[in-house]
């Protein structure tokens, strides 16, 4: 007769499934994920999957970047880690600022001094074409 007990499965240890990235000592590179690279706008990815558009990542922007006009297909979330951010409306988001934007926003940002941003996707983004309008 055989034994229907089963083997619990095998764990990993936490500290292999575990990423610590400070945002200070972060290697950044050009943003790339809206079609056009830009070398003013950079990135780290801590956890972002291009193909499910989920995930975790560090965004720098330098004084004066801007992001490409795009649509959220699923929220975004972000903190304010560093410096101050505009939105397409005129709203100004601060370091120490959370910030959930639901799916279908339209916006673009500039950042006139710089600043680093903690983003959460849940669902990727859409670059719009020239002819597509921002949420007012």
């Amino acid at each position: 007769m055989t034994s229907t007990r089963r083997r619990a499965p095998r764990r990993k240890p936490l500290a292999a499934l575990r990423t610590r990235v400070n945002y200070r000592k972060a290697r950044f590179k050009p943003f790339d994920l809206q079609g056009k690279v830009q070398t003013d706008l950079t990135w780290h990815n801590i956890s972002y999957d291009p193909a499910t558009g989920r995930g975790m990542m560090l965004v720098r922007f330098a004084p004066g970047a801007a992001s490409l006009p795009h649509e959220h297909l699923d929220y975004e979330e972000f903190v304010m880690l560093e410096g101050d951010l505009v939105d397409c409306d005129g709203t100004r988001y601060r370091a120490g600022d959370c910030v959930s934007l639901a799916p279908g926003s339209r916006h673009a940002s500039v950042s006139r001094r710089g600043c680093v941003v903690a983003a959460f996707l849940r669902g990727g983004l859409r670059t719009l074409s020239a002819h597509e309008t921002l949420n007012p």
